[in-house]
């Protein structure tokens, strides 16, 4: 379930895991795999922490909030609009409150995912960029270092409701480990609780 995060830049901004069966995530209008994202952060770890550190990375880009859909509505199974709602006919909300788990294994259904995605959006290629000042930018959102680690702890979790059973895909471990590992300052921190 995508949480709220503050961005310096858009104010609160919705950032997650949107569906257990998928490891895509949505950054407001971006959509993006969590390996994706993980891969970044390891090179933007791996990183010394002088000036800005830029990366390019193509996303897909929904514009209109109808073609995105409506969550809540597909959660409950009450309302299938646009990509998410296609996505919620395949891979339905579980029954079952205790199934309710991020599937270490979502990067199974990656193909099924793009080929829903794919009509509702756009290819747009974004930066994802470190500052030496302690702030993170992704594409047009502007996040601090505390706000962007915790986008961070986010995918490690799996989100809310967690990975299934603890498991985790092991470019989030990779991750996870080369941030523990990392000299770049901005990374500090990031798993220290």
């Amino acid at each position: 379930m995508p949480l709220s995060f503050r961005s310096k830049s858009h104010g609160n901004i919705a950032f997650g895991f949107f569906n257990i069966e998928s490891d895509m995530l949505l950054l407001e209008k971006y959509f993006f795999f969590a390996d994706d994202f993980c891969r970044r952060v390891i090179e933007m770890a791996k990183e010394d922490d002088s000036g800005i550190k830029r990366f390019e990375h193509p996303v897909y880009y929904i514009a209109d909030p109808n073609d995105i859909g409506d969550l809540m509505g597909a959660i409950h199974g009450i309302r299938f609009t646009g990509f998410i709602g296609k996505l919620y006919t395949l891979f339905p909300f579980p029954e079952d409150p205790e199934a309710f788990k991020q599937n270490p294994d979502g990067f199974k259904t990656r193909e099924i995912v793009r080929s829903h995605i794919e009509p509702f959006s756009a290819i747009k290629d974004i930066s994802i960029e470190i500052y030496k000042d302690c702030q993170a930018k992704i594409g047009s959102y502007l996040f601090d270092k505390i706000v962007f680690h915790e986008l961070i702890r986010y995918v490690w979790q799996g989100g809310y409701p967690r990975w299934k059973d603890e498991v985790r895909p092991e470019y989030v471990r990779q991750m996870k480990d080369c941030i523990q590992k990392s000299n770049n300052s901005f990374f500090k921190g990031v798993f220290s609780s």
